[in-house]
């Protein structure tokens, strides 16, 4: 009996301590979480603890980033440094490119059509309340040599190279809108391919051509009194008699020089197109410009110097193909026994004296000496 109360006692003895064991480590645990709650709560984190509560902050890496300057530069087409053969793809960004469609594709065909169909519909205007424009006194019978040989080569040789120059850069500008939809791609695409050849080698016709009328007529073309007169009395186009005039009368002068300064501009702008980016012709232009007190840009691009090329091209080709669409009319049906003077190279007497009666005057006086061009009876019909 005494024994069994020994082993009793024995086996209740780990139990206890064993309770009590477990009482001490769920006290410390319960006392750490309270002192860490605690802590959280009372003690600042330092300044460069990482913490969980919410997405990390985006810190720039450099100032850099936000150069305004710099993205500026890249938006107008400034061109890096490239390692590759191209340089042009040195250019990141090129808003210039898009001002530059919007004109290509929007004012500059429209306005020139305005233009062209403005001008035809003036002549017709012109046409139908003034009619022909014959020759007050009648054909005389007898001609007088108005240009030589050379001289309508010369002639011939710029216009009809204008001719085909007009027509293949009209269908560049307007084909797309008017010939496709009629003769379907294949026909205008074989038409834009042999009008691209045509232009890019007609053009050198027409450089020629325009050298060789400059040099032969330049001398009868600079500006005179008498030519103001002329244009006041409006060429005697309206009626009230012919004004003076001698070999090129106040309108064909304005003519010549619109011919010359334009074709002259076209032929450059011309060249830079047929050789892109090899001939920046606008930085400089403008540097000379700017010297008569304009702000016009000298950084350009390799881009922006073909934009300004093609836009100006276009432009000046547009306005001599108005200006040449009166002196067609005027050389045609417009007025009686004009057109001899570049078919034939003679006009009749009377057609002279009425339009050019000074220059009649030096001819004939020229052929009294034995100097001048001859006048000679008009060929039978």
């Amino acid at each position: 009996m005494h024994g069994i109360e020994k082993s009793q006692v024995k086996m209740k003895t780990p139990t206890v301590l064993a309770r009590v064991l477990f009482a001490v480590l769920t006290a410390f645990v319960t006392l750490a979480g309270m002192t860490g709650t605690a802590d959280a709560q009372n003690v600042r984190p330092p300044d460069n603890a990482v913490t969980s509560g919410g997405p990390p902050q985006i810190v720039p890496e450099e100032q850099g980033n936000y150069n305004i300057e710099m993205w500026s530069q890249l938006r107008r087409g400034v061109n890096g440094t490239v390692s590759i053969p191209d340089k042009k793809a040195g250019i990141l960004v090129d808003s210039s490119g898009e001002n530059w469609r919007a004109l290509r594709n929007g004012p500059l065909p429209v306005y020139g059509a305005y233009a062209m169909a403005g001008m035809i519909g003036l002549l017709a205007l012109f046409f139908l309340l003034r009619g022909r424009i014959r020759v007050e006194h009648g054909f005389a019978g007898r001609t007088i040599e108005r240009f030589s040989d050379f001289e309508r080569t010369g002639h011939w040789l710029l216009a009809t190279s204008f001719i085909i120059l007009a027509l293949t850069g009209l269908n560049v500008l307007y084909g797309r809108y008017v010939l496709l939809p009629v003769i379907g791609k294949e026909a205008f695409a074989s038409i834009a391919l042999t009008g691209k050849w045509l232009h890019n080698y007609v053009a050198f016709a027409f450089m020629a051509g325009l050298l060789m009328t400059f040099l032969t007529w330049v001398s009868h073309n600079f500006p005179h009194p008498r030519d103001l007169v002329w244009l006041l009395k409006g060429g005697g186009l309206f009626g009230g008699g012919h004004p003076d005039a001698k070999k090129f009368n106040g309108g064909q002068k304005i003519l010549f020089w619109l011919v010359m300064i334009g074709g002259f501009s076209l032929s450059l702008s011309g060249l830079q197109l047929l050789l892109p980016y090899d001939l920046p012709l606008f930085a400089k232009t403008f540097s000379i410009l700017n010297t008569f007190g304009l702000d016009l840009p000298t950084q350009l691009t390799a881009n922006e110097e073909q934009q300004l090329a093609t836009t100006w091209h276009g432009i000046v080709a547009l306005g001599l193909v108005v200006v040449i669409i009166a002196h067609i009319y005027i050389g045609s049906i417009g007025m009686e026994g004009a057109f001899d003077a570049m078919g034939s190279g003679e006009v009749d007497l009377n057609w002279a004296k009425e339009h050019h009666n000074l220059w009649v005057e030096e001819e004939l006086a020229k052929e009294a000496s034995g100097d001048g061009a001859s006048s000679r009876p008009a060929p039978a019909e």
